[in-house]
């Protein structure tokens, strides 16, 4: 019963990406961001809003403050109006919802009274499926209360922009803190509503953006999800095998340029091209073994080793293409996994969730799906998406939740668009998937399926 009002709170569907496919620069331009949870009704996310210039005397401080200040509440409102449709959207799903869940409560109270015309055992199989759904009606209630709040939210800052617009010309009619601390205000409880948001179901690929284009057809790139918002760091490793030169960039500016800010000369050569950087520390597999290392690249040296029991490696269970990619490890909100194969599992894959520090094994799910024929794969919210190619037609035909211990085929097409990837990986600070496309590096967007945590699930 839980399992179930968890999986149904609010049923709301909040698309969520983490690129926008029409932005060509990399970097944003300075200027007030408007939350990366706002996007329009089609799933594009709104990165960059900025108010265009006030015909304001520029010497006057507090006349730059006012100006400021209202950009902020001019992208806040965007963000607000955007939510707002989604919830009104879907409201209006909910009171359906509502109105058939009370009207199937009155039918089998009907048929309740009137149960010793029914067999006995059908009547109770029934009556406990109503019961299943009993608890949705409160939680839908909270789903009201909750798209009236938004209303709220979105008057209350109509009200606020007209207050700042309105004084532009009379500097000083109203006090600048006072209006200062209601934005504040506002912008806290927009944050405080975000962070409802749960895990997420993968709906959609969209992309790919072109970063840069080098290197061999085979390699990996990546940033490290857990690293803070002015960390943008880019890692950089160039082939499969016989190589141990990890480049490090500051930004994906510098990555772009070539401006290389670091380079490390690793112990030794990695397997494959699916490695990870994950709180500061480069994870990947040893060259010919099934061990894996942990490297730090503020001290410059291996914290950890261990070997992954059992789990094939040099090209044993590799991807449909090959190349040593045997042990596939990555990270997504919920920790480090490594996904491989084994012959007690007749070459099928297996997920092992990885204590960070020490490499040791937590747990281990066996699935059906052959490693052979996966073309990649990755992990979004403990849950693992397997593509059936490498090539042109590929997409995410298979998903594995370690939550539920179940899989379920899919049909989640996107666009290879060099033809062959060797590497694709999720990041969850950036909501995108990071891939190594025949020599080009490349990212896609991704759409996920989120629900709204209530207070009774906290």
């Amino acid at each position: 019963m839980q399992a179930t009002s968890n999986l149904l709170n609010l049923l709301l569907l909040s698309l969520l990406a983490g690129l926008d496919p029409s932005k060509t620069q990399i970097s944003p331009k300075e200027g007030w961001q408007v939350y990366s949870s706002a996007q329009d009704p089609d799933g594009r996310c709104i990165c960059t809003v900025v108010a265009p210039e006030q015909n304001l005397c520029s010497r006057d401080a507090k006349s730059r403050q006012l100006r400021q200040l209202l950009e902020k509440v001019q992208n806040m409102s965007q963000s607000i109006e955007v939510l707002n449709l989604r919830t009104q959207r879907d409201f209006q799903y909910v009171l359906k919802m509502e109105t058939q869940m009370k009207g199937l409560k009155a039918k089998f109270r009907q048929i309740e009274d009137d149960r010793k015309t029914l067999m006995t055992k059908h009547f109770q199989e029934l009556k406990e499926k109503m019961d299943e759904l009993l608890p949705l009606i409160p939680v839908l209630e909270q789903y009201k209360t909750d798209a009236k709040l938004i209303t709220q939210f979105k008057e209350e800052i109509r009200n606020l922009s007209a207050v700042l617009t309105g004084i532009q010309e009379e500097i000083g009619a109203y006090d600048y803190e006072e209006l200062h601390q209601r934005v504040l205000s506002l912008e806290t409880r927009l944050r405080d509503c975000m962070k409802k948001l749960t895990c997420g179901k993968l709906m959609k690929i969209t992309g790919p953006i072109t970063v840069k284009t080098s290197g061999t057809r085979f390699g990996a790139w990546m940033t490290d999800p857990l690293a803070s918002e002015k960390n943008n760091r880019v890692w950089y490793m160039d082939s499969y095998t016989n190589n141990k030169i990890v480049r490090e960039y500051k930004s994906i500016a510098d990555f772009v340029s070539g401006a290389e800010s670091r380079t490390y000369n690793l112990p030794f050569k990695w397997a494959g091209t699916n490695h990870v950087v994950y709180n500061g520390s480069l994870y990947f597999n040893k060259y010919q073994s099934n061990i894996i290392i942990k490297y730090s690249f503020d001290m410059g040296r291996v914290l950890a080793q261990r070997s992954l029991e059992y789990a094939g490696f040099h090209n044993v269970y590799p991807y449909t293409w090959g190349g040593f990619s045997d042990i596939d490890l990555m990270a997504d909100e919920i920790g480090l996994w490594a996904v491989y194969a084994t012959n007690q599992n007749a070459g099928n894959i297996v997920i092992s969730q990885l204590n960070q520090d020490t490499l040791e094994v937590m747990k281990s799910w066996n699935t059906g799906y052959p490693k052979r024929s996966a073309g990649e794969s990755f992990m979004i919210c403990g849950t693992l998406y397997v593509t059936n190619s490498h090539l042109t037609g590929a997409k995410v035909y298979y998903s594995y939740s370690t939550k539920t211990s179940t899989y379920e085929y899919t049909d989640i097409p996107f666009h290879n668009q060099y033809f062959h990837i060797s590497m694709l990986d999720y990041n969850a600070r950036d909501r995108a998937l990071y891939a190594w496309n025949n020599g080009h590096q490349v990212l896609f967007n991704v759409t996920l399926f989120h629900i709204i945590k209530t207070e009774d699930d906290t």
